[in-house]
């Protein structure tokens, strides 16, 4: 049954709401889904509560739309409701409530998040994680270093964000053996990315595995990461990469490659990526080239200036002009 706005208190001299309260509870959900819509156009908080009460409405489309107009009210009220609905019957409530919550941005309603993980379980506990991403609170880490271990994979995945997000090194072996040895492709591709708050070389051989793993994706995470931590250690390993079937890992690999300044990738870039049919790698072979600083380049990047692409002429030019002036300052 629908909850009567008629139940609520109207504000002395809200000549708005007394003017939209009549549809609010009008017989037709289409009647009051719209005004609904108009009611949170006001962008008045004093009728969150009427918003609020449209999350119990009989007709889905009408709880979906309360959901979604209530995703810049920072209350509790609307917080707690948004959780509820949660575990709607309805998949577009359940997710319009979801995608509300990911804009909450008060701390002390963040705090509402964490403790509904309590309790929370299955999809609704990877929505609540998913939601506290971006707030970066302390005190969802615990939790969200507890649902690595749960046993559906979108909870793993979220709880990869969140620890992502929030940066601490004391996260850094849940997620190694994720980005190892977990079941799911999107869980090891995210813990591979989250390694990248990494501060020393210790996650080196969980990369090193992640860039031989049986995806391309993860692959690509991995060649991704290692170039944000810049790990020499990493080399070989990259090198022996650029024969991957995927023109996208090599073009990962080739930037990192380009950022560590590895003389011996010299030969494997020009090879492998330079002349390679994707004119973005061969973009990129051209960059990284000019990166590693080493003269014995400068050949197939004058043949390379003459690409078809005017982005990887452009950039093989650039790359001939970056050695040079290196070496200029050597002398």
């Amino acid at each position: 049954m629908t909850t009567s706005p008629f139940s609520l208190a109207l504000p002395a001299g809200d000549t708005d709401l007394a003017e939209i309260r009549p549809r609010l509870g009008d017989d037709d959900p289409t009647v009051r889904r719209l005004a609904l819509i108009e009611l949170a156009e006001l962008e008045d908080e004093a009728h969150t509560p009427w918003l609020v009460a449209a999350l119990s409405d009989s007709v889905a489309e009408v709880r979906a739309e309360a959901a979604d107009r209530l995703a810049d009210r920072e209350s509790p009220e609307s917080v707690r409701a948004l959780l509820a609905r949660l575990e709607d019957d309805d998949a577009s409530v359940r997710a319009a409530a979801a995608h509300s919550l990911t804009e909450v941005r008060a701390p002390e309603n963040g705090k509402l998040l964490v403790a509904a993980l309590d309790t929370a379980r299955g999809a609704t506990r990877a929505r609540v994680l998913h939601a506290l991403r971006e707030l970066r609170l302390p005190s969802s880490f615990s939790p969200a270093l507890a649902a690595v271990d749960a046993v559906e994979a979108e909870v793993r995945l979220e709880a990869v964000g969140v620890l992502g997000w929030l940066k601490q090194p004391a996260a850094l072996p849940a997620l190694m053996r994720l980005a190892a040895d977990d079941a799911d492709a999107d869980v090891r591709r995210a813990a591979v990315g989250a390694l990248g708050l990494a501060t020393d070389d210790a996650v080196l051989p969980a990369l090193l595995q992640a860039l031989a793993d049986p995806v391309w994706q993860v692959r690509e995470e991995a060649a991704t990461t290692l170039g944000k931590l810049r790990l020499a250690g990493a080399g070989p390993a990259l090198i022996a990469a650029l024969d991957d079937s995927y023109w996208q890992v090599r073009q990962r690999v080739v930037r990192t490659l380009g950022r560590l300044k590895d003389t011996r990738a010299l030969q494997a870039v020009v090879a492998s990526a330079l002349f390679h049919s994707s004119a973005n790698l061969r973009k990129e072979a051209a960059i990284a080239l000019g990166e590693i600083g080493d003269a014995g380049a400068l050949a197939p990047l004058a043949q390379a200036a003459s690409d078809a692409d005017p982005e990887v002429r452009k950039s093989a030019r650039l790359a001939i002009a970056q050695i040079q002036a290196a070496a200029a300052v050597k002398s």
